[in-house]
């Protein structure tokens, strides 16, 4: 395995950490150079990032053109930035989680300049960016169109059904997301056929996202741009077909994005994220490095942006929310205490799950009872976390049309 560890090493170190320490040095809102490196420092302590890539070896090298794609967008470099993503996407199907944003802010760049003008000759250079980057990535498959229909069953085996038979060494299902926390109770591969299966999972999929679509087609701008990757990529793993626990890495990316921007509930989410992949870091035997992670990223963040400090509707930009509400829910004053309290005891089971499915053998009726556990709680944070995000990306674009209507 040692070619494989340099070479997770060397596209960290060429790709994904440069991309990090240039998004954040970028920023606005990090005015100063300690504001930038702190920001920076949280991201590339992300310990589910780094406790996959010890023995995955699969995300650097998306991930990180991903983030060049973002970069490149956020310096209205459109077509590099288009580049950068067909690059993450060719190299990593499930990149496919990031496309509608990406597809959906550049789409609604070239409204905003007009299809008649300026706006059809973006898209034009666009689609054939999208176009040329594709054909050379799969120029070496095109000598045989069997080649290439191999690859791409490769790519998208769906005869495996709802649930990837190979993330589990024994039922019930160990993934945070919805299809696997129902199947605890409804065993949906039992009465539900394949294609069923995949058309359901498509509908739901489908649905949950296009709200964050199309506010981002109509108002395209790089906060939505990165809101709405963090939405589109948690509605896909929680609903798509066929997901895998490490699929978790794709949202939390481009959670470590905004956490400038809302630091206790990016915080909060990525300690999630990674304590839903505990039973796969238990196989690996990575319980001294999960908790050793764990504590000092979250030690970093409490430190460096006073989380606990900003839990106010304003910090947690809900404050349009709040407003639309006021006079209909009273508990919005003590809201602060709440998420405060709400937080600590999040983390608090957090913990002594970790520490019981470290620790403590599960009874013989029920041996997979930590893993479930964690796979449900980690599933009911992420659907808490989608609301969140999703009231937050509506709510912004309500707010906007008010003042243009204002102004």
């Amino acid at each position: 395995k040692v070619h494989l560890y340099f070479s997770v090493f060397v596209a960290d170190l060429l790709v994904y950490i440069p991309a990090v320490i240039l998004y954040c040095f970028s920023l606005k809102e990090t005015s100063t150079k300690k504001k930038a490196s702190i920001c920076a420092l949280c991201i590339l302590l992300y310990p589910g990032l780094i406790l996959i890539d010890h023995g995955h070896f699969q995300y650097p090298l998306s991930l990180g053109f991903a983030l060049w794609g973002v970069l490149y967008l956020s310096y209205d470099w459109d077509l590099l930035g288009s580049v950068a993503f067909c690059l993450a996407l060719n190299y990593k199907q499930m990149e496919l989680y990031h496309s509608l944003p990406f597809f959906c802010y550049l789409l609604g760049k070239c409204f905003k300049k007009g299809l008649k003008g300026k706006g059809l000759v973006l898209l034009t250079k666009i689609a054939g960016t999208v176009v040329v980057s594709f054909a050379v990535c799969w120029l070496p498959f095109c000598t045989d169109m069997e080649q290439i229909m191999q690859v791409l069953r490769r790519l998208f085996p769906i005869d495996r059904g709802l649930f990837e038979a190979c993330m589990f060494s024994s039922p019930p299902p160990r993934l945070a997301n919805i299809w696997c926390s129902l199947s605890v109770l409804i065993k949906i591969k039992n009465i539900v056929s394949p294609q069923t299966q995949l058309k359901l999972s498509f509908a739901v999929t489908f649905l949950s996202l296009l709200p964050t679509c199309i506010k981002l087609t109509v108002q395209p701008s790089l906060r939505g741009l990165k809101f709405a990757l963090v939405s589109c990529a948690l509605s896909f793993f929680l609903f798509s077909f066929q997901v895998h626990e490490k699929s978790i890495l794709l949202v939390s990316v481009p959670v470590c994005l905004i956490i400038n921007e809302i630091p206790f509930m990016a915080t909060w989410f990525l300690l999630v994220s990674t304590f839903s992949m505990l039973p796969l870091l238990l196989k690996d035997g990575l319980l001294l490095a999960y908790t050793v992670t764990t504590l000092a990223f979250l030690s970093v963040c409490v430190a460096s942006f006073s989380i606990f400090e900003k839990t106010s509707a304003e910090d947690l930009q809900l404050k349009p929310l709040s407003l639309s509400l006021k006079g209909y829910v009273s508990w919005f004053k003590s809201f602060p205490k709440i998420v405060r309290s709400l937080f600590l005891l999040s983390v608090t089971l957090m913990g002594v799950l970790s520490l019981m499915s470290a620790a403590v053998h599960p009874p013989q009726r029920l041996p997979d009872l930590f893993p479930v556990s964690v796979s449900v709680i980690s599933c009911l944070h992420f659907l808490l976390f989608l609301v969140y995000f999703n009231v937050v990306i509506l709510w912004d674009a309500k707010n906007s049309r008010s003042q243009k209507k204002i102004s």
